[in-house]
C-alpha cells in the first residue's frame, strides 16, 4: 500500500472535542479500509494566510494537523469525499510519499549517508521541462 501524508486545516473552535472527532473519524476510516495510521501531528491554531471560505462562512484562523498513513487508493478516494463534505474542514491536501515504506526508507538512508540519489537510470535522459 502506498504511504501518504495528509495536511488538514480545520475550523477553529475553543473546544478541542471537534478536532478530536474529526481526527478520530479520519483514522477510523483509514483503518476500516485496511490501512495503517503511522503518525498524527498537531501543529496548533494559526492565523490563515488569507481569509478562506468553506461551506458556510469565512475563516481567519484554523487548526492545522497532519497524518501519515498507508492505505489503498480506493480508501483514499472515499477519504477525500468525506473531507470534502465535512463542514469542519477548510482545506486539505494529500501527498504520496512513496509506494511502500521499505522503498522510502532505503531512499532516505541513501540521502542521509551522503550517497547521491538519481531516480532515473543512467541510460534514460531527463525529460525536458514543460512549457
Amino acid at each position: 500500500m502506498p504511504l501518504y501524508q495528509m495536511l488538514c486545516i480545520s475550523s477553529h473552535f475553543k473546544e478541542y472535542k471537534y478536532i478530536k472527532q474529526l481526527v478520530t473519524q479520519t483514522c477510523s476510516h483509514i483503518m476500516d479500509g485496511g490501512g495503517v495510521v503511522r503518525k498524527i501531528d498537531s501543529w496548533g491554531t494559526l492565523a490563515l494566510p488569507q481569509r478562506m471560505k468553506r461551506h458556510a462562512g469565512f475563516q481567519s484562523y484554523g487548526d492545522y494537523w497532519s497524518i501519515h498513513f498507508d492505505t489503498s487508493p480506493r480508501t483514499l478516494q472515499s477519504l477525500n469525499k468525506i473531507m470534502r463534505q465535512d463542514p469542519l474542514v477548510i482545506r486539505w491536501n494529500v501527498l504520496k510519499l512513496g509506494q511502500n515504506v521499505e522503498v522510502l526508507a532505503s531512499e532516505g538512508r541513501k540521502i542521509i549517508q551522503g550517497e547521491e540519489y538519481y531516480p532515473l537510470t543512467p541510460s534514460q535522459p531527463p525529460s525536458p521541462p514543460a512549457p
